[in-house]
Order: C-alpha cells, then structure tokens, then sequence
C-alpha cells in the first residue's frame, strides 16, 4: 500500500495535467499564466496611468513620393519636446509636441489621418487629446477641433497599444484572450529585438469589440511587440505594429523608453504587399513618471457635439455637362459625353463617392461611368477607386502606380475590420483584368464631340505617377495638390506650382480656370498671380 498509494496519486495528478492540457487545441494554450507572468515583470499592478517625454518623429502614412522597397513614410518633421500622458484608468490620452507649421493637416497627428483639404497647421505647439470615443486636437492656441469618428476609434485604440495597456485591455469584457506558441525567427538585424530563434507566446484579445490585437512576450516575460488590425479606406485591413525596446527599471515598475511603429505590413521584398510597411511613429522617450496622470481631460462641448454626418455633396455648374461635385475637403469632376459620364478623382471613402455617384446618377440618368481618371496614389485621394470599379467604371492612373493599385488597392481580398462593397461582393471585372487603363504620356476620352485629355504631370516632387485633366473647348484644368485653394496659398505648395506652370507652358494648354480637388475653381490668372507672389517670397 505504501507503495501503491504514490502511484495513484501521480496517477491523478497527471489525469488532472491532461484534462487541463485538453482544454486547449494543439498549439494553443493558457493565456493567464502568460498574461500573469507579463504583469509581474512589468509591476502592470502599480500603473494607473504614465507620463513619458522625448523626442519623436511622425511619418504620414499613404503620402510616399513613390511605391518604392523598403521606403519609410515621409517624416514631415520630428516631433520636438513630446510629452505623452495615458491615464488607462481615465481612459484619456494627452500629447503634446512642437513641429514646424504650413507643411501638413492640423488635424494629422501621426501615422494614418493625413486628409488634404483640411486646415493647415499654423503654430508650433500641437496637443491631440483622446477621452472615450471621443477626440480632439489643438493647433497652438485654438480651439478644440474634434477629429472624425472613424479615426477617434483609432487614437482610443492607441491607447491600449503598449504592455500597461494590453494587459489592462485583456481583462476588459469581450477581450476573450487567446494563446499560442511560435519561434520568432531572425530579422535581419533590423530591429535588435531578435538575435537568434526564441520560443515566444503570442496572446490575442478583441478591443472595442472588433479590433484583432495581439501581443508577442517573449523568453522573459516582456511584451515586445503589439499589433493591431485596423481599417484604411483604400487598403482595408491595415496592420499597426507597435515594437518596444529598452525596457527601463522607473521605481517598482518597468516601461520601455524606445519606440517604432509600422503602419502596413512590414514586406520589404513586396511579394505580397507592393506598399510595404514604412514606420510612421517612433522615438526615444528616456524621461518616464509612473503614475503622473496630470490633470483631467473633459471633452469640450464643440467636440462632444460635433455631428458624424459625412458633408452633403454640393452640385455646381461649370460649365454644359461639367459639374464640380463639392461639400466634402476633397472634390469630384464629372464631364459628361453623349453616352457616358467621365469623373476626375474619387477620394476620401467609399461612402463620400457612392454618394456623389448617387448624384451623378440624376445629372445624367442611364449614362454609365465609363472613366474614372485618378491623379495619383495618395491615400486620401484613392479612398473611393473600389467604388467606382464596383460600378463598372474603368480606372485611369499613370503606369507608374499601376502595380500599387492593380495588388494593393483594385483587388477582391477579403476586409474583415470593415467590408466594402467590392469585399462583399466582388465584380468579375476584378479578377480578368480590364478595369484600368494605364497613362504614360497622355490618354484622351471623346465621344468625337467633347473631348477630355489626359496627362502625365512631370518632374514632380509630391507624388510620382501624377494625372491631370484638360477640357480644351471649356479652357478647364482639373488637378489635384498641385495648388491648392481651401486657404491661402503656401509656401510649401510653391515646387508644386512651378510644376503645374511649366506642364501648361510645355503642353501649350490654354487654361480659363483652375479646377481642385481641395478647394473651389479659380480663374487662371489667380493662380498665375499667387505663384508669382511665392516666387517673390521666396528669393
């Protein structure tokens, strides 16, 4: 019996492992003992909150010059004197930094939101602030201005996008943690994180009830690496991939002081993705107060009673069968034929452009949209392209984006975050491959009565592969980021016009009126007047 009874109870407690083993398919397991070891290295107990400064850089994501390998996103300038404050608690987020105004959006932070057309940053000191669903930004001393719904979705995400904040989130309800095991293999000495094959965990949760996150810890129960899938109008699911070194000892807690962030897959051959993932954030961030929350953050009553109505589209007459269709920081052209309509760009979303289609539709009922013209590939000006292909409409770009487009953009790969309309129910034409027309030099569209010319815009610096449009009996130029009128001109703008001046000149175009994607038309001569102003200014 005394040598029976160890057997049995061995016999037990290895029934007792297995059953627990079996709760969990093969190569999954239990996500608590990882989360629990995740928290005691880093003190997550004693964080409610954190205050961390340095310095950082900001890079705009879907503004590349070019589709090029292994290109990082356009860093507009660093981001000086930057100080972050996340009260996890409060569930509200701070930061605050200096950069240098008149080159972007106001409402850009970093990363994803770029959206021409909006108001230009005019001071130094920028603050974006997050409070629930709800965020806001500051340029200088102005007011609060919120930020769109979809993208105030993202800086709140953002906030849980660090080890304090996973471990937090993965306790919230409808989190669901799940856990799994992997070899994180050798990266090429990019990042330092990995210097040889290291068993890791992997450990996913839901965040605000649709957001895929996960967090790699690794042999020392430290979380290096957080990802988020996310949604961009024109790529769909988007990867955000928060890497976290040099974890640092402040106190009884542990936070790392270096950051970097991809904003797309990290694909640096482009097999699979020809937009690879560039960094859109990152910095050194030495100065850490554990539990520094700083004061509280109300939402102002302008933010909390901003509407989330998307602009109604604004129908204006040019010209016979030429219409500026407006109301939104990006604008459409139709040019209509005797049996079809032409548009000149499709920005921003899928919902702005089925809206504008809609109106489209009464302009010129039972006339198709044969072309859809696309001036170049930054993001917020492709957001609607999937639209217009749903519709039958084919797209003319430049040859030089037509591969971005062709992989990335007019594909019918699933989107999970958020499904289109070409996701949910793709097209044939997708997949045969006539729904594009690609531009070297110039394309014409007539009916042998209108005609409407295309062509390439060249040396440019803003964006490689740039289209414009010229109606040659109505004197109209349509173009897009090459002068701007939502505000006064800018310096910044000047390589850009200088462009445009000279494309006219080499073309021998005879233009009456400038017509924008970001701005209202304005006759020739004010941009030939503004354009000499700059010049002078800049000399």
């Amino acid at each position: 019996m005394t040598r029976t009874l160890p057997a049995a109870a061995l016999l037990v407690t290895l029934a007792a492992v297995l059953a627990s083993a079996q709760r969990f398919p093969p190569g999954y397991v239990d996500p608590a003992p990882i989360l629990a070891a995740a928290a005691a290295e880093i003190g997550e107990a004693h964080f409610t909150c954190v205050t961390f400064s340095g310095t950082g850089y900001g890079a705009a994501v879907g503004q590349t010059y070019e589709n090029a390998v292994n290109v990082d996103w356009p860093r507009i300038d660093q981001l000086a004197n930057y100080t972050r404050t996340i009260n996890w608690q409060a569930g509200t987020s701070v930061e605050t930094f200096d950069r240098k105004p008149g080159l972007n959006p106001a409402s850009w932070k970093y990363g994803l939101g770029w959206q021409g057309g909006t108001p230009t940053q005019t001071a130094l000191r920028q603050t974006h602030i997050v409070n629930g669903r709800h965020a806001w930004h500051i340029d200088g001393d102005g007011p609060p201005v919120a930020v769109p719904p979809e993208l105030a979705e993202l800086y709140q995400l953002d906030l849980w996008l660090n080890p304090p904040g996973f471990l937090k989130a993965a306790r919230l309800p409808g989190a669901d943690p799940v856990a799994l095991w992997r070899w994180e293999q050798i990266e090429k000495g990019r990042d330092g994180n990995v210097v040889a094959p290291e068993r890791v965990h992997v450990v996913a949760i839901t965040m605000l009830g649709k957001y895929r996150v996960d967090a790699t810890v690794n042999s020392k129960n430290q979380i290096t690496r957080i990802k988020a899938t996310v949604n961009e109008p024109a790529l769909g699911d988007f990867n955000i991939e928060h890497e976290s070194t040099e974890q640092t000892t402040v106190g009884n807690v542990k936070w790392p002081i270096a950051w970097h962030s991809h904003h797309g897959w990290d694909d640096n051959w482009q097999f699979y993705r020809q937009s690879t993932g560039h960094n859109g954030y990152g910095g050194k961030f030495p100065d850490v107060k554990p539990n520094a929350c700083g004061e509280p953050v109300p939402v102002p009553p302008a933010v909390a009673d901003a509407t989330a109505e998307p602009p109604a589209v604004t129908v204006e007459r040019m010209a016979e069968g030429v219409y500026l269709m407006g109301g939104g920081p990006a604008n459409s052209y139709m040019v209509e034929f005797a049996d079809f309509v032409a548009v000149f760009e499709a920005p921003t979303s899928e919902e702005r452009s089925l809206a504008v289609i809609d109106a489209i539709a009464r302009l010129a009922p039972g006339k198709p949209i044969r072309w859809l013209i696309s001036s170049h590939p930054h993001f917020d000006h492709i957001g609607g392209l999937r639209t217009y292909l749903h519709i039958g409409a084919t797209i003319v770009t430049h040859m030089k984006n037509l591969a971005f487009l062709n992989r990335d953009v007019l594909s019918y790969e699933p989107r999970t975050v958020r499904p289109d309309i070409v996701a949910k129910w793709p097209p044939t034409e997708v997949s045969e491959g006539y729904n594009y027309e690609a531009v070297q030099e110039n394309y014409v569209i007539t009916d042998n009565s209108r005609i409407l010319r295309v062509y390439y815009v060249q040396p440019l610096r803003h964006a490689d592969g740039m289209l414009m449009a010229y109606l040659p009996a109505e004197r109209i130029a349509f173009q897009a980021d090459l002068f701007d009128t939502h505000e006064a001109p800018r310096p910044a703008q000047l390589p850009s016009m200088r462009t445009l001046a000279t494309q006219v000149e080499r073309m021998k175009l005879d233009v009456t009126t400038l017509a924008p994607v970001h701005g209202r038309p304005v006759p020739w001569r004010t941009f030939q007047a503004a354009l000499t102003a700059l010049a002078a200014g800049s000399r």
